[in-house]
Formats: C-alpha cells, sequence, structure tokens
C-alpha cells in the first residue's frame, strides 16, 4: 500500500507543477499586450522552475519501511521568473504610453511558443492524471482479487 501511495503522491506532485506552469502561461498570453504594470513598463514573460525532491513520507511509513527508497523524487514549482529580455518598441506615437521617440513598449512575448509550451504542459498533465488513474484501477484490481 506504502508503494501505491508514493505513486500517488509522485503523480499528483506533477499534475500540481503543471497545473502552475499551465496558469502561468495563461497570464503570459492574456498580457501580451499590457503596456503598463503596477511595476511600472510592460508586463514581463513569466516562466516556472521545476526542482527535483526526494519523495516525503510520512512518520508511519518510515517506520514500517525495510529500505529507504531514495531513488523516488516527486517534482516542485521552486520559483516563478521574471524574464529580462527588453520589450519590444512599436512606433504607435498616439498610443498613451509612447515615449517621447513614438514608441510603445510591448512585453516581449511568442504566441506561438507559449502555445506550444502549453500543450506540452497539458500533455504532461494528461500523463500524470493517466499514471494516477492506472494506480487507482491496480488498487481496485487488487481488492476484487481479496473478495
Amino acid at each position: 500500500m506504502s508503494d501505491l501511495m508514493t505513486g500517488f503522491r509522485v503523480s499528483s506532485s506533477g499534475m500540481t507543477a503543471q497545473r502552475m506552469r499551465m496558469n502561468t502561461i495563461s497570464s503570459n498570453i492574456a498580457n501580451i499586450n499590457t503596456t503598463r504594470t503596477p511595476e511600472g513598463g510592460p508586463y514581463r514573460r513569466k516562466d516556472v522552475v521545476f526542482e527535483s525532491m526526494p519523495e516525503v513520507k510520512n512518520f508511519s511509513e518510515i517506520l514500517g519501511a525495510s529500505s529507504p527508497k531514495a531513488d523516488i523524487q516527486r517534482v516542485q514549482v521552486t520559483d516563478v521568473l521574471s524574464d529580462r529580455k527588453a520589450p519590444m518598441l512599436k512606433y504607435e506615437p498616439d498610443h498613451p504610453d509612447a515615449n517621447a521617440d513614438g514608441y510603445v513598449a510591448y512585453p516581449n512575448i511568442n504566441l506561438m511558443e507559449e502555445m506550444t509550451n502549453m500543450i506540452q504542459a497539458t500533455r504532461a498533465y494528461e500523463a500524470n492524471v493517466s499514471t494516477l488513474q492506472s494506480a487507482k484501477d491496480m488498487a481496485l484490481s487488487s481488492l476484487e482479487i481479496g473478495r
């Protein structure tokens, strides 16, 4: 049962990380034309940073384990970084955010890149859902055998 719960926790950590990534990508897409933010200047593209972390067990699982499984890792979002690339300048002298030369600073966001990242995050999320469903099916099958 311990290994089954470990599988659930690892898959759910992947789903949580990918959901955070999809939310960040959605924010990037939604702000593709944002020229003014509370921090000043145009919106800065954001990207999540994943890190591999050892699988944390609860106290009873640690006591009941015959040998520690240090090779089991889960994923965790450790940071959300803002892109430091220079903004794109477009000549729009009538825009309220235009500088003295008539240029407006727009976020340096590539829509195709963001959509590709969204598809990749969605597929990774779906893979974790599939893994979780398979573990659940195995648990149910083992209960059926026990009848």
